[in-house]
């Protein structure tokens, strides 16, 4: 069986003063991307950082269904996430709020919207915070080496060829 051509690196651009947006292209079809997103157990074998793992991961995949994450990670340090989905469109788009445990900031608005050309995805998430402030703290963590990290585990995930849809 042929390699899939490689997938594309993360890259983070700033259309507004206000948002983010993370862009990565796989190599794999819009339903397998989409599924890797909401699926518990696929998450958990890709989301976070080298060295970091999903040690809670719950979903409540519907319209004002919540969704929560805790991280650890290798010197047990934990982080964690959450939210409130606003739309859910499978395998297309997923809009939600997105919280960091202790960030006293307010919730950012996260918005996914995944295209497939020639049996491609390109995600591209629009991250909309409250203010440019908050926006330039958090590029000046190490968010884009994390992102990254995390979507380069995707991409091994998704290559697998045990990876099927349910």
């Amino acid at each position: 069986m042929s390699r899939p051509e490689p997938d594309e690196g993360l890259s983070v651009t700033t259309p507004s003063d206000t948002e983010l947006v993370l862009t990565r292209t796989f190599a794999a079809s819009r339903p397998l991307v989409f599924d890797a997103f909401t699926r518990p157990e696929l998450l958990r074998r890709w989301h976070g950082a080298r060295g970091w793992h999903l040690v809670v991961c719950e979903i409540d995949l519907r319209p004002g269904g919540a969704w929560r994450f805790v991280s650890r990670g290798p010197d047990g340090a934990e982080m964690g996430l959450s939210g409130v989905y606003h739309e859910v469109e499978p395998p297309y788009r997923l809009v939600h709020t997105e919280s960091h445990t202790g960030w006293e900031e307010g919730a950012a608005l996260v918005t996914t919207v995944f295209d497939e050309s020639h049996g491609r995805t390109t995600m591209n998430t629009t991250v909309r915070y409250s203010s440019r402030e908050i926006r330039d703290s958090v590029l000046r963590t190490p968010m884009k080496r994390g992102a990254g990290e995390a979507y380069d585990r995707l991409a091994e995930v998704l290559s697998e060829t045990t990876l099927k849809r349910p």
